[in-house]
């Protein structure tokens, strides 16, 4: 049983030594990775912002370089004295249609054929005979590039013309009339005489902001970023490209913000940390692959080198374990020169320096063993003897002739079987006839004054054990336990797996519990020598897992427990011979 809990539980040290190994490679891994993860995701956020910025900055350029080439196409218009002295005039319809055809219209037109996107060119001239062309609906987005020449009376009611007016600018950026709802912007300036400060119109360019930001394609708005022309001095937004999440929180986006060449206008690029992370998930698993690759070698590569040196130890945990089932006839030989070779070598001169001594002291020991069992064995006979020959002579004094010879012919069969040809070992059928022999000596004594039953698993009749082990309890049921005129008797025996169980019961008077006591410790009470010698007996031939035990009750009988093995190597070694 114990060496089977041994193996059972038996865990190599190299594999425990595996545990913290693979705690530490994991713990490493991780650390490393965490750390590799947070630089690339730190690199790849600062690679993004970076060409953010880039974006914004060819946002400002082409914003830049748009609104430049407006600012040029008023400055011919503003410089040209034909132009202003065409605005000027005041003649007669036809003359006038004259001068805007050959003076007006073609200023108006060349500068709108260079441009490459589309515009709206409008002149509000303060000229009341000048003639209107009306042009393109401005209430509608802007599908080509088109002028205007119209009254100054069309704007001279407008807010955003009298805030013009009001802040006494020469030229100002603005959305005015419809250009918030189509997305334009516009550009007004003041046309003043060159012969004196008299204003002769108004120059109002119109273009699309979409235009003015050029193309989109170096910005991702595709992917949740969102970019915008903001007026800072009215903290509105003149023009938005893409979409936010106003539930968003603030910290979920990077804002970065670049002045544009129109006086107080930026724009404004909003970036969810959702697309500056956006490889992070790929790389977390690359890496997550990596460290997971890089764990499973390093455990492969430490269960090999476990495993190596676990054979070593493993062969030493063997031969251990033959050591402590009895075999030293084993040895282990390992090459080389470390230290399982010391230990192979110091566990060999060990077997063999207890195997000697095992020799010496086990001959000693069967001699002394042998010598304890001969002086018991030769306690419980004549004890017996005495007792038997003591009533044949009380009967042969009352002239009972019959009962003596029953009595002497039971005696002579008893002790033929107690001697058994000198085997230590009978069978329990035996045994059992040997009680049997015992208690028909007693029946001439106490006729049928007791009962006996017999309860016994044929399958165990023919099991080896040491003989007299049954008879001294059945001779202390007479002794000791008798008080009636009568008594019942029960012998039990069955099989508990590799053990056997024998019973012997009784009905009689029992025994108190201190008797009980001083009985099982001092051998030498007069009432306990047949007890201590059957399990003294019982321990040196089988062992100290083995013996009697007794269960007893004032006034209710006594109950008798012997566990014997079925088989162990003396029974093998006895019986084989």
């Amino acid at each position: 049983m114990k060496r089977f809990w041994f193996r059972k539980k038996y865990i190599p040290f190299t594999y425990k030594m595996m545990i913290p190994y693979l705690i530490l490679v994991l713990l490493t891994d991780v650390l490393v990775g965490y750390i590799a993860y947070t630089m690339l995701i730190q690199s790849r956020t600062e690679m993004a912002e970076t060409n953010i910025r880039t974006a914004l900055k060819q946002t400002r350029n082409n914003i830049e370089y748009q609104t430049d080439e407006i600012k040029r196409m008023s400055n011919s218009l503003f410089l040209n004295s034909n132009f202003q002295n065409a605005l000027q005039f005041r003649g007669e319809p036809l003359d006038n249609m004259l001068k805007m055809r050959d003076d007006i219209v073609p200023y108006m037109k060349a500068p709108l054929q260079l441009y490459g996107n589309k515009l709206r060119l409008a002149l509000y001239t303060v000229n009341e005979t000048m003639l209107e062309i009306t042009g393109d609906d401005m209430s509608m987005p802007i599908g080509r590039s088109d002028y205007y020449v119209l009254p100054y009376r069309t704007i001279e009611n407008a807010e955003w013309f009298q805030s013009i007016v009001t802040d006494s600018k020469d030229s100002v950026w603005l959305q005015a009339d419809t250009d918030r709802e189509l997305g334009n912007i516009s550009y007004v300036r003041k046309l003043v005489s060159s012969n004196g400060p008299a204003v002769i119109g108004y120059i109002r360019v119109t273009a699309r902001i979409d235009e003015l930001f050029g193309n989109f394609d170096t910005f991702p708005v595709e992917q949740g970023l969102d970019l915008r022309l903001i007026d800072r001095m009215q903290g509105s937004t003149i023009y938005e490209q893409g979409i936010v999440d106003e539930h968003a929180k603030q910290d979920s986006y990077l804002i970065i913000s670049e002045d544009v060449p129109i006086p107080g206008y930026a724009i404004e690029a909003r970036v969810p940390h959702t697309y500056l992370n956006k490889d992070a998930s790929r790389m977390q698993k690359v890496i997550g692959t990596v460290c997971s690759i890089s764990f499973l070698v390093m455990a492969v590569i430490g269960f090999l080198v476990a495993r190596i040196s676990g054979k070593k130890i493993k062969r030493i945990v063997y031969l251990v374990q033959s050591f402590q089932e009895g075999n030293f006839y084993k040895r282990i030989g390992f090459s080389g020169n470390d230290e399982f070779v010391y230990i192979a070598n110091s566990f060999n001169q060990m077997a063999t320096s207890i195997q000697e001594l095992i020799r010496d002291v086990y001959e000693q020991g069967i001699q002394k063993k042998q010598a304890e069992l001969d002086v018991l064995q030769a306690q419980i006979s004549p004890h017996f003897l005495y007792n038997t020959l003591s009533t044949i002579g009380s009967l042969a004094n009352l002239g009972e002739v019959e009962k003596v010879t029953g009595m002497v012919q039971g005696l002579s069969k008893f002790y033929r079987l107690t001697l058994n040809e000198g085997h230590v070992y009978i069978s329990l059928e035996k045994e059992l006839e040997q009680v049997r022999t015992y208690l028909e000596i007693q029946r001439v004594k106490y006729a049928d004054a007791f009962k006996v039953y017999y309860d016994i698993d044929p399958e165990i009749l023919r099991i080896p054990i040491i003989k007299l082990i049954l008879q001294p309890f059945v001779e202390n049921i007479f002794k000791h336990a008798w008080f009636g005129e009568t008594i019942a008797i029960r012998i039990t025996g069955k099989r508990l797996g590799d053990r056997i169980e024998l019973k012997v019961i009784d009905n009689g008077i029992g025994m108190r519990p201190d008797t009980l006591r001083t009985m099982r410790s001092n051998p030498l009470h007069s009432d306990s020598y047949g007890l201590r010698n059957v399990e003294e007996r019982i321990k040196l031939r089988y062992g100290n897992d083995f013996g009697i035990q007794i269960g007893s009750h004032f006034g209710a009988g006594t109950t008798v427990q012997i566990i014997l093995p079925v088989d162990n190597a003396e029974i093998r070694e006895v019986m084989g011979e």
